[in-house]
């Protein structure tokens, strides 16, 4: 090997090294870029500024079970809904009641075949039956799309649906197997609802009905279901707003 050749080599496998440094530096910067701009886990269950958290994520301890023989279970952060063998409808009720209000939460049915819903100004009655009374008033929707997910059903009141041409209006804006959420604004008569940001219904309850249904528990339904599936639910960023 002749001097320049040797010369040349040398020159070479510095220029070689030099570059695998260089790369080797780059992906190190790049990943510490990434780390650096990697966003927090969002926080569940803190209320939004004006808001009170009705669901701590923690416990239901001040929360009460109507109706039937559902289970409520609180795990990650969330309170999850079991389907019961031969159970009615069952509702885990807030303690207090409420008026005019905006309410937000976020809702996942865990298996599609499962229907379920929020009851606002809700009420017990028949408070002689073997479930020590049933959970009666305005019902806010929750199922599979498409279908009247966010609409307004009468809950042990005339069994029917509070919200004009329920049965014509299916949409498919509630996402099964997702979290989606709610947001619903009660003031007067009138009743707003919001599914992931879409409105869903503005409906002004008949006078009568609005005058036996003016206030009254918030509560999270687990519908029966025949058998025994163990279907389930989960609500988690529960949050209300009384309004003036």
């Amino acid at each position: 090997m002749t001097k320049r050749q040797l010369t040349q080599g040398t020159l070479f496998a510095i220029l070689a090294a030099s570059s695998v440094y260089t790369v080797t530096d780059a992906y190190a910067c790049e990943s510490k870029a990434v780390e650096t701009v990697a966003e927090e886990a969002p926080q569940h269950n803190v209320a939004p500024e004006g808001f009170i958290a009705l669901f701590n994520g923690k416990d239901i301890e001040n929360w009460v079970k109507r109706s039937g023989t559902c289970t409520y279970e609180v795990k990650d952060g969330m309170v999850t809904g079991t389907t019961a063998k031969g159970s009615p409808n069952t509702f885990l009720c807030t303690p207090d009641t409420y008026r005019d209000f905006e309410l937000k939460f976020d809702v996942l049915l865990h298996d599609r075949q499962l229907n379920s819903g929020v009851q606002i100004r809700s009420h017990l009655v028949n408070k002689q039956n073997k479930h020590g009374g049933s959970i009666a008033g305005p019902q806010v929707e929750i199922e599979k799309g498409p279908g009247q997910s966010g609409m307004i059903w009468g809950e042990r009141v005339e069994r029917r649906w509070l919200s004009p041409k329920a049965d014509q209006r299916a949409h498919d804006h509630f996402k099964a197997g997702q979290w989606n959420t709610y947001h619903v604004i009660a003031k007067g008569n009138n009743i707003k609802t919001f599914i992931n940001g879409q409105a869903i219904e503005d409906v002004d309850l008949p006078e009568d009905y609005d005058k036996k249904y003016h206030q009254g528990v918030i509560g999270l339904q687990v519908h029966s279901v025949k058998g025994d599936p163990k279907w389930k639910v989960s609500w988690r960023n529960i949050y209300i707003k009384e309004l003036d």
